[in-house]
């Protein structure tokens, strides 16, 4: 049992008025499950647990109660009402038998007036319960964008594994074709290895951005345009399959440059399949290429709407979306990462009357 002075509330009052709110002081019972105040109901006063506890709890939306604390003995409660003159903000249940202390809310207004103390006592213990209020609150919210990015980062890895599944669905469609001939074999096992070696290389890529350090590359001297064409002839079935045609307005330049084949590839894949997203319907991919005295740039431009404005700011932050139904944006974060780490650069616009133009420079020297 719990008695009022041995409060921090009221501890520095004066012996006349500890008396004056002992005087005022009522003391109330309440069985286990009973409701001390409800939302909405006027603040009649300040209560303070002699025995028991007394749950607080309000209803954050129309089917879900939550709790805001767990009292005991020496707790007080209901000070909001009491301050600010409004109707109760949550509900007080008696967790079990329980005896409280209520100082009507008029006679506590009266103590305020005579006595700083209390007024400073009260005011130290609510700014306390708003620290601690705010404390639980914030660590909420941040598991619950925690478990928002989780899903978000879920639903991007299924979104960009499923392109290198339906064509390794596609190829072992056909390697069990009764009447599959030797050379439709070994091409479906080609197609195979090339896309598992690609899932492998993203969830590479999906480790390393989750590390949020700059990933190592394996630089080696290519030719730009046998790359290029390469990874175009691998993907040629995926974009009939898609009824889009990708044409290159000029050819690859054939320059011998220093970078990761595996890690560019990449970059093409994720910026041709946003281009696919962009495009449900079918469409155009065109390719441009350029050498300048430092760099050579690769541009893609697609059919498509072109990339929205609201979204152009952040295109290359995670899990900004761009034409997906279920995309997050990862794909271009990722994009940028690998670009940047082999020292270039990637950035996107729209052209009037056309869709979205995406830009990336590999230099021709590493640095």
């Amino acid at each position: 049992m719990v008695v009022l002075e041995s409060s921090k509330l009221f501890s520095g009052l004066s012996a006349a008025e500890f008396g004056r709110l002992r005087s005022t002081v009522q003391i109330q019972s309440f069985l286990a499950g009973k409701v001390i105040f409800r939302e909405g109901d006027d603040g009649d006063g300040l209560y303070m647990i002699k025995t028991g506890r007394v749950l607080i709890s309000a209803l954050v939306n129309q089917d879900e109660r939550r709790t805001l604390s767990n009292l005991g003995p020496g707790d007080f409660f209901g000070e909001m009402a009491v301050l600010d003159n409004e109707p109760r903000s949550a509900t007080a249940t008696s967790v079990e038998d329980t005896e409280v202390y209520l100082m009507p809310r008029a006679d506590i207004f009266q103590l305020l007036e005579s006595s700083p103390k209390l007024a400073v006592n009260l005011m130290r213990e609510f700014s306390r319960r708003l620290r601690e209020f705010n404390r639980r609150y914030i660590q909420e919210v941040l598991q619950a964008e925690r478990l928002t990015l989780v899903g978000r980062f879920a639903r991007s890895i299924v979104h960009d594994f499923k392109n290198p599944l339906n064509v390794i669905g596609i190829a072992s469609d056909l390697a069990g074709m009764e009447n599959a001939t030797a050379a439709m074999r070994q091409m479906a096992r080609t197609r195979i290895r090339k896309q598992v070696d690609r899932l492998s290389n993203m969830i590479n890529e999906l480790l390393e951005f989750t590390r949020g350090t700059q990933s190592s590359i394996i630089p080696a001297q290519t030719d730009y345009a046998v790359f290029v064409q390469q990874f175009l002839q691998e993907i040629s079935v995926e974009m009939t399959e898609n009824s889009v045609l990708i044409e290159c307005e000029n050819e690859p330049p054939s320059i011998s440059l220093l970078f990761d084949p595996s890690r560019l590839q990449h970059v093409f894949s994720n910026l041709i399949h946003n281009a696919l997203d962009a495009m449900p319907n079918g469409g155009k991919i065109k390719l441009r290429f350029a050498i300048t005295e430092n760099e050579v740039i690769t541009e893609l431009e697609d059919s498509g709407k072109g990339i929205p404005p609201e979204i152009a700011p952040q295109l290359f932050e995670a899990f900004a979306t761009y034409g997906k139904a279920q995309g997050t944006g990862l794909g271009l974060s990722i994009c940028k990462k690998i670009v940047e780490d082999h020292r270039g650069r990637i950035h996107a616009r729209n052209a009037p009357g056309r869709g979205a133009i995406f830009s990336f420079s590999i230099p021709l020297k590493r640095p």
